[in-house]
């Protein structure tokens, strides 16, 4: 069997409601612009740009409208050709539009830009793949990574960021001391996606998390904030609409939560992963046949010492 095809057929699904999940990713791809927090993880991730001492000429920016990433990216490498990979048709074609440069602009000559969705992507071009807060919101992380890894050259490199399971953890407490469903569906632990890295193809990984710490002056601001990073996708959650009683309650006990200063915080584990896209493993034989005298010859051979 080719090895790629074996990765593939070995998903690690998540226990997410497939519908829920759309339904959000529509949601947050229709919206006028990205949530707050992805525009502050792009920063902090363009930062790390610097350890790439190969500067690429192909970059493909994976969710590029909700990773907000754009225009790091062109600061960065101004004359690389960017390919923006957006969930779907309508949002593909909001951003080739927003990259389109007018005919009179120097750089529309320097660094051509385009969009489309992930189906598309030529396999084997890029020397960059930028993925910013995207894959919390797979169902199936390790079948992106395999996406990702076919649109990479070899020795390519692989930046990423996605929320880890130390987000949201009071939130998470709160909700199970009323003896409520979890509020957010699990998110995958940094050791995990590491462990999909390799098996996607990816060598060398790298994987390393910080926390950051986001206040609001009010439950109702929080409610909001965190319904525009997305919403509750799992299984799990509470069947049918909650009451207005329930949701007044909801705010009463995170308000309840504010520290001297009247906000309410929350934290958030931001997960970093850095990989080269390795050469191909080709498979052995089940069975390989040497000559005698080759054998004979492994065998006198002196022993290298490390």
């Amino acid at each position: 069997m080719d090895p790629q095809a074996e990765r593939s057929a070995t998903p690690t699904p998540r226990p997410l409601d497939a519908v829920a999940l759309a339904r959000v990713q529509r949601r947050l791809q229709a919206a006028a612009a990205p949530p707050w927090l992805h525009g502050e993880v792009a920063r902090r991730m363009a930062l790390r740009l610097p350890i790439i001492k190969r500067e690429p000429e192909r970059i493909v920016d994976w969710g590029s409208f909700v990773g907000a990433g754009t225009t790091l990216l062109r600061q960065q490498y101004p004359r690389a050709r960017l390919l923006a990979v957006e969930a779907d048709e309508p949002r593909a074609r909001a951003t080739a539009a927003a990259l389109a440069r007018p005919w009179w602009s120097p750089q529309r000559w320097a660094a051509a830009s385009s969009a489309i969705t992930a189906d598309a992507v030529p396999p084997a071009q890029a020397q960059l793949l930028w993925s910013n807060m995207a894959l919390h919101g797979a169902g199936d992380p390790q079948a992106v990574m395999v996406q990702w890894q076919r649109a990479l050259q070899v020795d390519g490199f692989l930046m990423f960021s996605t929320l880890g399971p130390g987000s949201l953890r009071s939130l998470a407490a709160l909700y199970a001391a009323q003896g409520w469903p979890a509020p957010f569906a699990p998110f995958v632990d940094m050791h995990d996606l590491g462990d999909m890295l390799v098996h996607a193809g990816f060598a060398e990984p790298v994987m390393d998390q910080e926390t950051v710490t986001l206040t609001w002056p009010g439950a109702e601001a929080l409610l909001a904030e965190l319904r525009g990073l997305g919403g509750n996708v799992a299984r799990t959650r509470a069947a049918g609409l909650r009451t207005p009683r329930w949701r007044a309650r909801l705010l009463g006990l995170l308000q309840a939560q504010a520290g001297a200063d009247g906000r309410i915080a929350l934290d958030f584990e931001l997960v970093y992963g850095h990989a080269f896209k390795g050469a191909p493993r080709h498979p052995l034989a089940p069975q390989t046949t040497l000559p005698l005298d080759d054998l004979r010859a492994m065998v006198r051979a002196p022993r290298r010492r490390a």
